[in-house]
């Protein structure tokens, strides 16, 4: 069923407002292929360079996003891809399952969202790694160590076999108290950043453009969400001897911040940047269309990536088959200055 005028009339009336930071990027920078953000960082955002910058060498293990170092513990590749799978293997588990029966996604996004995620995926966990998927964590590293410090030194921790998840039954081969620590960490490493990306990103399509035409496929919903409000809104790349070489304009001791908040909005890759318009997807491809960068470049790809699709689409199917929108009396959401980018405190409500 095509949009009536009220429906295309309440979503235009939603304004997005960003920090002042974002703000001042996309007002000022739009359209630059490179440009200076102060004394020793150098911002691009012309795809044809991104593109040779992030081919140029690989990520750092300080540059990763996900798979840092940990306590100053270095995580090797790996490593990191055997806890990815773990994950991996327990969202595919649960997207198999038969999911919650009667369940209630009215409320605030990406919240609620998120709680359905962690309830969904790690339901058989124990209370001290399930409260490692917590938000509120996110306000302060100390934070989060003080609560996986508590959790490592108490007794009682899943033994080898236990019926938990797979990333969680990582944490029953650590020995030692440092071991246990250290096992908690990349279970918060590995499974939070899933529940957030996918909350985050539907929160910011239902906020965006919702509601939607009956026959639009939630890939193209979610392909124009993360143009828009891109989840990994930039990339940093610590200065190194390949950057010069490609451009004048980067200096020797300059980091480069790559960024596709801008890419994604660039009015000469673009038709009407600023519009969601999914339909352009159906002429579009993800992959390798210039600038769109929602998973990383191709010469290292987010290893979530076939995690973050089929559990936005499975959120997606829940909150179009219950008819959920936007509360129209919301006509503000805020997009905060936060390494996870979208939209915050999104009411999702069922139609009067």
């Amino acid at each position: 069923m095509p949009l009536s005028g009220t429906d295309r009339s309440a979503r235009s009336a939603r304004t997005t407002v960003f920090t002042p930071r974002l703000d001042a990027l996309l007002r000022g920078h739009r359209g630059e292929d490179v440009f200076r953000l102060d004394a020793d960082t150098v911002g691009v955002a012309g795809p044809e360079l991104t593109d040779r910058i992030l081919a140029a060498r690989p990520a750092t293990e300080h540059e990763r996003p996900t798979f840092k170092p940990l306590h100053g513990r270095s995580i090797h590749r790996t490593e990191a891809s055997h806890v990815m799978r773990a994950i991996g293997r327990d969202v595919r588990a649960a997207l198999r399952g038969p999911g919650p029966g009667d369940v209630d996604l009215t409320g605030e996004w990406p919240h609620v969202g998120h709680v359905h995620l962690r309830d969904l995926i790690l339901g058989a966990d124990p209370y001290r790694l399930r409260i490692l998927m917590d938000r509120t964590l996110e306000l302060t590293p100390k934070l989060t160590w003080t609560v996986i410090a508590v959790g490592a030194a108490l007794p009682g921790r899943p033994r080898p076999g236990a019926p938990v998840t797979e990333i969680a039954g990582l944490t029953a081969e650590a020995a030692t108290y440092s071991d246990r620590r250290y096992a908690m960490g990349l279970y918060r490493r590995a499974a939070a950043p899933v529940c957030f990306t996918v909350s985050t990103l539907v929160a910011s399509a239902y906020w965006l453009g919702a509601p939607f035409d009956d026959d639009t496929p939630n890939e193209h919903i979610l392909y124009e969400a993360m143009r828009l409000l891109p989840p990994s809104w930039n990339i940093l790349r610590n200065a190194s001897p390949e950057y010069p070489a490609l451009d004048a304009r980067i200096g020797a001791g300059d980091d480069v911040l790559l960024l596709p908040l801008l890419s994604h909005r660039d009015p000469a890759l673009w038709d009407d940047p600023d519009e969601f318009r999914p339909g352009r997807w159906a002429a579009l491809d993800p992959d390798d269309h210039p600038g769109y960068l929602p998973f990383g470049h191709a010469s290292e790809r987010c290893w979530g990536r076939h995690m973050v699709m089929p559990l936005a689409g499975m959120l997606l199917d829940l909150l179009r088959a219950e008819g959920l929108t936007v509360d129209p009396r919301q006509t503000t959401a805020r997009v905060p200055l936060a390494g996870l980018l979208g939209v915050d405190k999104v009411r999702l409500v069922r139609p009067s």
